[in-house]
């Protein structure tokens, strides 16, 4: 279009002499149309510029927030570390009776040896510790860790091995030791029941009850108060939620809302097939005898479909 104007203005004397010439220009300007669409089209095909952007506009975001401490009643369980996972932050704590319990702790727990603050990497598998529990959904999770070096004193947790009546002395084995305690029980020791062992006395102190004892320092442990937690042949009907369950071994632990506390279970799958439906965090209705070192499991059953005691 360009080349036809340029040739309409010029005279036709001027017009003649360059004729020549017109292939020329139609080359010229086809060679610059085509130049000018290959450099568009190769700058469409680059990729664009990375922006680059100042560590000033972009600071480095902080770290979220620890979640809150699960809420709700504690339970203070003791016995022998079995496994220490510092990877899973995970204890196996073998408690009282020989059950394995895991308990999962994080960051938020502080742990203790001997009241003095210490960090996981000193506690063992072996050692002997105090964890105050909380129910963190369906996991059981540690607030505190106590180390001990020693029984404590003051309170203890255990199983009576023997009691003599008549000298008024008690000997326990304490679910933190593994050595046997003894513990003067004077006339005027109180002695109550807990829970659904509420009717107690001194007459329950036989072989294999569990108890729990408050006691005064000095003279090798004289016994203020003790509660009968259960005595060999009791039964017991526990309502809660199931917190382990390992079918193949035939054990569960269930969290009674009544009181708060963490019951160690253990059953016979082929007695009681129908556990192999259940699942942690389902509510449950559990009937069980205690033998004297285990509750054993008559009936487990969703608590939907659980009978009345």
């Amino acid at each position: 279009m360009k080349v036809f104007l340029l040739m309409k203005a010029l005279p036709f004397k001027d017009l003649v002499k360059p004729l020549w010439m017109l292939p020329m220009l139609l080359i010229c300007a086809a060679f610059g149309q085509a130049t000018s669409l290959a450099s568009s089209d190769a700058a469409d095909s680059l990729p664009a510029a990375p922006t680059v952007v100042s560590s000033q506009q972009s600071p480095v975001k902080p770290l979220p927030d620890l979640p809150a401490m699960p809420t709700g009643k504690s339970t203070v369980v003791g016995g022998e570390i079995k496994q220490l996972d510092r990877v899973r932050d995970q204890i196996v704590l073998r408690v009282f009776g020989g059950h394995d319990v895991k308990i999962a702790f994080d960051v938020r727990t502080q742990m203790y040896r001997d009241g003095k603050l210490c960090q996981v990497k000193d506690l063992h598998p072996g050692d002997h510790i105090s964890v105050e529990t909380m129910l963190d959904g369906s996991t059981v999770f540690a607030r505190s860790i106590h180390g001990l070096t020693q029984a404590p004193d003051g309170e203890m947790q255990g199983q009576v091995i023997q009691f003599d009546r008549s000298r008024g002395v008690l000997l326990l084995r304490d679910s933190l030791s593994s050595t046997p305690v003894k513990l003067g029980v004077p006339a005027d020791t109180k002695i109550t029941g807990v829970g659904q062992a509420a009717n107690a006395s001194i007459g329950d102190l036989a072989p294999g009850t569990l108890i729990a004892a408050d006691f005064r320092a000095g003279g090798g442990g004289v016994a203020k108060h003790i509660s009968i937690l259960a005595t060999p042949g009791n039964s017991f009907v526990f309502r809660g939620w199931i917190a382990f369950l390992d079918v193949h071994s035939g054990r569960l632990a269930i969290i009674d809302p009544r009181d708060q506390k963490r019951y160690d279970v253990t059953f016979d799958q082929s007695r009681l097939p129908a556990v192999a439906t259940l699942r942690e965090g389902n509510e449950v209705t559990v009937r069980a005898n205690f033998d004297g070192s285990l509750y054993v499991a008559s009936q487990i059953a969703l608590a939907a479909a659980s009978p009345e005691p």
